[in-house]
């Protein structure tokens, strides 16, 4: 963990992370069809049953394709998020925000919240191996319910320390008289580059294709069950 230099998480510890969000990503998937198994045809404005269940729940073509859409929504934007957290400086974010117009006490404010996620990181694994020399067995050997009730404490623990972090820092910055002044200057300040540039022309143009596609299609997804 680097804080320091902009990094703002542990990458040894974003494996086990994506192995997490991917389990919660098939979770969304199944309470998706729990809850609404024919949402996709209510969405797509057709029916195509592949296999018959019991009352409604059922597997259609249209919701198949439909949930297929959701998994690849998340596919596409986490791992970016996770690129975006550790190739990203917060004191250059945030000052990149200030600098499109977003008031710098909402700048800080972001800048502090993703300098958060590795003291997050540091306390969870900290608070765990404080558990576990105790004798609150978390690994996969001990039973489910004792890890359930570890990991709570855990969390009720990590909890406790983000208020006393919170309020730690607030009363720091409201000593320094933080936001007296109607704007501020930024250490990490950086100007656009050729590549910035071009990100960005390459950005509004998936905008664009994106409008353009939406236009075509009559809304939000591409519907292969239209007929005519």
């Amino acid at each position: 963990m680097r804080s320091a230099a902009g990094v703002t998480g542990s990458p040894a510890l974003y494996p086990h992370g994506l192995v997490m969000m991917l389990v919660v990503m098939i979770i969304n998937l199944l309470v998706t069809w729990l809850f609404a198994p024919e949402y996709g045809v209510a969405l797509y404005r057709s029916r195509t049953l592949l296999v018959g269940g019991v009352g409604r729940f059922t597997i259609t073509a249209e919701q198949l394709f439909y949930e297929f859409n959701l998994l690849l929504k998340y596919v596409c934007t986490i791992p970016l998020a996770l690129i975006f957290l550790l190739t990203t400086h917060p004191s250059e974010f945030a000052s990149s925000l200030n600098r499109i117009g977003v008031s710098y006490r909402i700048s800080y404010a972001v800048a502090l919240a993703m300098r958060y996620i590795p003291a997050l990181q540091s306390d969870y694994q900290r608070i765990r191996l404080a558990q576990q020399a105790r004798g609150v067995e978390l690994s996969r050997q001990g039973r489910l319910g004792e890890r359930v009730r570890g990991n709570v404490r855990i969390g009720w623990t990590l909890v406790v320390n983000s208020l006393q972090r919170i309020t730690t820092i607030s009363h720091a910055m409201e000593l320094r008289r933080f936001g007296t002044n109607r704007s501020r200057s930024w250490y990490s300040a950086t100007s656009l580059r050729g590549g910035d540039i071009a990100l960005v022309v390459a950005s509004l143009g998936i905008v664009v294709v994106g409008l353009w596609l939406f236009w075509l299609n009559h809304g939000r997804f591409y519907n292969p069950f239209v007929t005519g």
